[in-house]
């Protein structure tokens, strides 16, 4: 933001899913910059690696398939970047078409990512980040004491992972001060895409929490 002119100025932030991670790294490093976080459909990562399981493996196997050494997984999508997308942007659909969820547009711009190769390195290297730097960073921060300074909210699908595995309010305290928690923080109806499935919920919570 600095770099786009912003200098010095706070903000608020919502994030969904890797968007969410980076919306945690950030307010912990730059507690002074950021007023506000709204995190949608995640817990935090350390909190994720730390309780998986079988079940939690099987659902989330992208996360140790991706975050393999290069150039493996990248050739793997390469070789067939359609087959890939269509597993990995639709299995958390809970059973809903793609159609239901992703306009024909924005479906195709997600695709055509799995086909740069510049892009699935990116991909990847956010997962091996998320997997080693990340978890150590908040290892780091845990041992610390540094926590989340801002309001924080999280939403939530009630069909996916996160409410199927997790006390989200729970993990989410672990690692904000005292009172942050918001408590208007919920499920909704809908699995992981939060803002294709609940376009007006999503809007409505984040012009709420955001304007005070």
């Amino acid at each position: 933001m600095d770099a786009l002119g912003y200098k010095g100025e706070q903000f608020s932030i919502c994030g969904h899913d890797r968007g969410g991670r980076v919306a945690h790294s950030l307010c912990v490093r730059y507690p002074e910059r950021v007023k506000g976080v709204m995190v949608l459909d995640i817990v935090p990562t350390l909190a994720m690696f730390r309780a998986t399981d079988r079940a939690l493996a099987t659902a989330y196997w992208h996360w140790f398939f991706l975050s393999q050494p290069a150039p493996f997984p990248e050739k793997a999508i390469l070789a067939a970047p359609d087959v890939f997308a269509q597993k990995q942007l639709t299995r958390m659909l809970q059973g809903r078409k793609r159609e239901e969820v992703f306009e024909d547009e924005a479906w195709e711009e997600y695709c055509k990512l799995f086909r740069d190769e510049a892009g699935v390195h990116a991909m990847c290297e956010d997962y091996r980040a998320g997997a080693m730097e990340d978890c150590e960073e908040q290892e780091r921060e845990d041992s610390e004491g540094r926590k989340i300074k801002c309001p924080l909210m999280c939403l939530w699908g009630k069909l996916g992972v996160v409410e199927k595995a997790f006390d989200a309010r729970k993990e989410w305290e672990k690692v904000c001060e005292e009172g942050m928690w918001d408590d208007r923080s919920e499920a909704v109806e809908g699995g992981h895409y939060v803002p294709e499935e609940q376009p007006e919920v999503l809007v409505r919570h984040i012009l709420a929490f955001f304007a005070e």
